[in-house]
This record gives structure tokens, sequence and C-alpha cells, in this order.
């Protein structure tokens, strides 16, 4: 295993791998829902301890980038949802104490009136579930990340565990709206759900690098990537390999890059590992 792993490290530098618009844009959106879930755990964690008197008049909460690249962290009222009750706003996103906090109730702005919109509409068709489209599972939690960008007014909805030592993959779904914050469509980005270990395999041997297939995509998804950096720091292994029909995507923790190859040169490269 161990030089199976340093044969794609090598491949990882020559010119089998490749790096496109395609996989780029994936980056750099995984990059920027990890750096958004990341801002509402740090933010989260911190109001549940010091706000108790806001606690039972909060309806929800979502981040966004700001103009100065800063991730701000809200937290709306359950009585009137365009009140904003409490603001972060991070300076560094990986330093759990390097931000600010704005507490003076205050008017959403319209960017955030968009995204309070469209969330608040996720977590009613989400819940509400009339066509059983949604699937849900024991000792796992939504996650709404609503994000306005080039690609589209969107909200993505993650599954995540409620148990500590593993992590999921997968039931994750994508909801679209337009300009108005009016839904559009919906769809899955996984057919299934997979459940990793942190460090050790059911036989108790250290584990190395991950792996799994996509039916629906050809590329490692965005959501995807945004889950292998929240839980990077948890992790014995810092490699994760996607394989689809046409392509392969080896996502590096470590470095936070992404490699793609077409499945004919990822065959070679594991015949000369025989």
């Amino acid at each position: 295993m161990k030089r199976f792993i340093f044969i794609i490290l090598l491949f990882l530098t020559s010119s089998s791998f490749s790096n496109n618009k395609k996989s780029d844009q994936i980056l750099n959106e995984g990059k920027m829902l990890y750096r958004l879930e990341k801002g509402s755990w740090l933010a989260t964690d911190h109001m549940l301890s010091n706000f108790d008197t806001k606690k039972d008049s909060l309806g929800g909460y979502l981040s966004y980038e700001n103009e100065k690249g800063k991730i701000c962290t809200i937290f709306y009222s359950r009585f009137d949802q365009n009140n904003i009750l409490i603001k972060y706003v991070f300076d560094d996103i990986i330093q759990s104490d390097n931000f600010k906090i704005e507490e003076v109730s205050q008017m959403a702005t319209s960017h955030e009136k968009s995204l309070i919109t469209m969330r608040e509409d996720a977590v009613e068709r989400v819940y509400t579930n009339e066509d059983e489209y949604y699937s849900f599972y024991e000792n796992t939690a939504m996650n709404f990340i609503p994000l306005i960008s080039n690609e589209g007014q969107r909200v993505f909805v993650l599954t995540g565990p409620q148990v500590s030592g593993v992590v999921l993959l997968g039931n994750d779904y994508l909801l679209h709206y337009d300009e108005k914050s009016k839904f559009i469509n919906k769809e899955k980005i996984h057919n299934s759900i997979l459940s990793f270990p942190y460090e050790q395999d059911e036989n108790g041997n250290t584990i190395e690098t991950t792996s799994h297939s996509h039916v629906n995509s050809e590329y490692i998804s965005s959501t995807d990537i945004c889950t292998l950096l929240l839980y990077k720091d948890y992790l014995s292994w810092d490699q994760h390999t996607v394989l689809s029909k046409n392509m392969v995507s080896i996502f590096d923790l470590k470095n936070e890059s992404l490699a793609t190859m077409k499945m004919k040169a990822w065959k070679k490269l594991l015949d000369t590992e025989k």
C-alpha cells in the first residue's frame, strides 16, 4: 500500500494528472463551502456558550463572505428573520478566537435577506419532504449552506454526524434558486451515504488513504472537499480518491490540492503495481 501511495504521489507531478477549469471550479467552491461551514461551527460554539439570553429568540444562522473576503456568520430572529441578533466577522477562519462580534440588533442587508430566504425555504422543503426525495439517517443532522456566486443562487445540504469518530460523505443535495430567491429545482449530489473512520479500519489497521465512486458526476464534488477539509485535522489519512466511469480525482487534504486524470491512465497506473 505504501508503495502504491508513493507511485500516486509521483504521478501527481506528472503530465498524467491535470488541472482544468472544471476541477479548479470544484476545488475553489469546495474551499468556499468549507470556510462558510467552519465559520458556522465556530460562531455557533461561541454563541451557545456566551449568549444564553438570546437562545430562545434564535430562528437560524448562516455564513457568507463579505466584500472584504472575510467570513461573516449571522444569527437571525425567529420572530423576524430580517432581524440580525448577533453577527460574527472572522479575520482568520482557521483560528477560533480571531473574530469580532456585533451584538446590537440590526436589519439584514439585501444580500443577507436573499441568503436567509433561500435557507429558510430549503429547510422547510427538506424537513417537510413531501415527495420523500430526501433521506434521513440515525445520529445525523442536515446542514444548510446558502451560497450566491457566479454559478447562481443555491443552497447546499450536507449530512453531518452527531457522533464522534466518523466522516460522512454523501446524502447531500443542491437546491437551485432564481435571482429573486425563488425555488427552481433540486438535485442529489450523491445517491448514497458513506462512513469513514478517523484513524483505524474495522481490523484495527491505520488508514492511509480512502476512496469512493461516483455515479452522478465525473469529478469529486465540492461537498466532498468541504467535508474532508472540515475533518482533516482528526484523520490519519490525508488523501481521498473519487472514481467515476471516465475520470479519477485525487484530493490531497494536507496540501488542499486536487488532481484529476483519465480513467484509462489510472488503470495503467494500477497495472504498474501488479
